[in-house]
């Protein structure tokens, strides 16, 4: 039995209460739907900013009427600190995901990043430390990487930012640190690579490449690649991610704390690469997939050149073994986009 399998049986004989902030966003509604499904009791926080309701709504139809009982819904925002205060009232422990995402979001708007990113993560770790949380963790992000030129990436090596987004992200592990050494409130922190899977959002301007990509094969429209295509990533599903958040949220060792970890596979992808293998998966569906291409443009300001992640650090102390490949974790996505695109 791995970790991830002991750790869930443990969980189905143990309830107790998580607070999950951006519920209704990507990665948020994901670790509702396997907390319920788990008979664990959640309390979610959303501002819906970037969350949606459809993904609580697909939750719920995805869980028992007992499960989904055991769900509270606050609709707050972590930039205001008493919000914070409420809703980490007597919870065992915090998954906190709301941030305000995009590389480019960030070039555009880098004080709503901060606002959003540095000064909502401070009050969540403010109030979790008065709550006396017993454990608190965060999404970090391997934007924190930023120029530095080793693969794999590994945790203690990092270089220069490249986008406000990148430092907000910097400024939360450095946070977290101080937390750690100054009140004795230890977290872990849980660099995300590339994450991708249902409801991931595939509109908008600041949307991530995968279900931005499927949307536009699926509908016909033309798909721009940044630069030459070679750009590579270490692409993730979510459920690797679930994992990783469930495991760090219930690991024993205190050795394990105050800790950041990368979440990922450890596979290395080019977005040419990428192209193909959406193209392969969609054209069987999609006929007018099999003479189309990509348009190539310029290299997109504040993107590294290449992420691959070193994984080894998580399977060591916290347990991690991802499960789902790049090539499974596209095709589940690509049922799923398929369906809600087309419902």
């Amino acid at each position: 039995m791995t970790a991830y399998e002991s750790m869930k049986h443990q969980l189905r004989t143990d309830r107790r209460t998580w607070l999950v902030t951006g519920v209704a966003g990507f990665v948020g509604s994901n670790l509702l739907e396997s907390l319920l499904k788990l008979d664990q009791r959640v309390i979610g926080l959303d501002n819906f900013s970037t969350g949606k309701q459809s993904n609580l709504d697909e939750v719920s139809s995805m869980v028992s009427e007992a499960q989904w009982a055991n769900f509270a819904f606050i609709e707050g925002d972590i930039r205001d600190l008493a919000t914070c205060q409420r809703v980490c009232t007597d919870v065992h422990h915090v998954l906190h995901q709301a941030a305000l995402g995009s590389v480019p979001r960030s070039i555009e708007n880098p004080i709503a990043t901060s606002q959003n990113n540095i000064d909502g993560f401070l009050n969540m770790l403010v109030a979790a430390r008065d709550a006396k949380v017993k454990r608190f963790v965060y999404a970090a992000s391997s934007s924190t990487y930023g120029d530095h030129p080793d693969l794999p990436k590994v945790e203690d090596k990092i270089g220069q930012p490249l986008s406000p987004y990148a430092v907000t992200k910097l400024v939360n592990e450095l946070y977290a640190k101080v937390f750690a050494r100054t009140y004795g409130f230890k977290s872990i922190g849980l660099r995300y690579f590339n994450l991708f899977g249902r409801r991931q959002d595939p509109e908008g301007a600041y949307a991530a490449v995968i279900p931005k990509w499927i949307a536009a094969m699926i509908k016909d429209q033309p798909v721009c690649i940044n630069g030459d295509g070679e750009t590579s990533r270490d692409f993730c599903y979510v459920d690797n991610a679930v994992q990783a958040n469930l495991l760090a949220a219930t690991v024993e060792s205190e050795s394990a704390t105050d800790q950041i970890y990368n979440v990922s596979v450890g596979d290395q992808t080019t977005l040419n690469e990428l192209y193909e293998h959406l193209r392969a998966n969609l054209s069987g569906r999609y006929p007018h997939l099999e003479k189309t291409r990509p348009s190539y443009r310029e290299f997109r300001p504040g993107d590294v050149r290449h992420s691959m992640a070193d994984i080894a650090k998580a399977r060591e102390r916290l347990g991690y073994a991802p499960v789902w490949r790049v090539q499974d974790g596209l095709r589940e996505a690509i049922d799923w986009y398929a369906k809600a695109l087309t419902a």
